[in-house]
């Protein structure tokens, strides 16, 4: 009989302690408020690939509410060290070879999700040198790490988190409110 109290009692003693001792993730409801989608026309493999890695990068990125995103500081500077590799880039009039030769693409495709709601306000944006095929004229965001940026400030009272992908064919961008 005292055996089995102790036992119970110890039973007892690890119950209390993993429960108070047990940190809980916060439980989020998210909030679509925007999505967009830009389709992928052309299948260079080193396109698809920047678009991959630049996806992956900005996937689950969380902004606070009342600060200010910025594309170049999240996805960072294009390296082969972080698989980036050669594809075309519009660079003035000009189309040349560069690292991350698809990234635009993807902030293009931000860009036009920010565009859908007011909670979201653009604080920097560049077009680039000569239309692009995959949004309407005006509706694209070039970015050059170091000098073109693409920025927006969440000015709701919650968090947003963005939802990054590519399928080979599309990318595709989904924001969500946390609350």
């Amino acid at each position: 009989k005292l055996l089995y109290l102790a036992v119970h009692q110890i039973k007892n003693e690890i119950n209390d302690n993993s429960s108070t001792n047990i940190e809980k993730e916060p439980v989020f409801v998210e909030t679509e408020i925007a999505s967009f989608t830009t389709k992928i026309y052309t299948k260079d493999s080193n396109r698809q690939n920047n678009i991959t890695i630049t996806c992956s990068t900005l996937n689950d990125t969380i902004v606070e509410n009342e600060s200010t995103f910025s594309f170049s500081n999240t996805v960072g500077k294009a390296t082969t060290s972080k698989g980036y590799k050669k594809a075309d880039v519009i660079v003035g009039d000009d189309v040349i070879k560069a690292l991350g030769g698809g990234n635009c693409q993807v902030s293009t495709t931000l860009y036009n999700a920010v565009l859908k709601t007011s909670e979201l306000e653009v604080t920097e944006r560049h077009p680039h040198g000569k239309k692009v095929n995959y949004v309407p004229e005006g509706k694209d965001a070039a970015i050059a790490h170091g000098s073109k940026d693409f920025k927006f400030k969440n000015n709701s009272d919650k968090s947003l988190k963005i939802y990054a992908s590519s399928d080979g064919k599309t990318v595709n961008i989904k924001l969500a409110l946390l609350s």
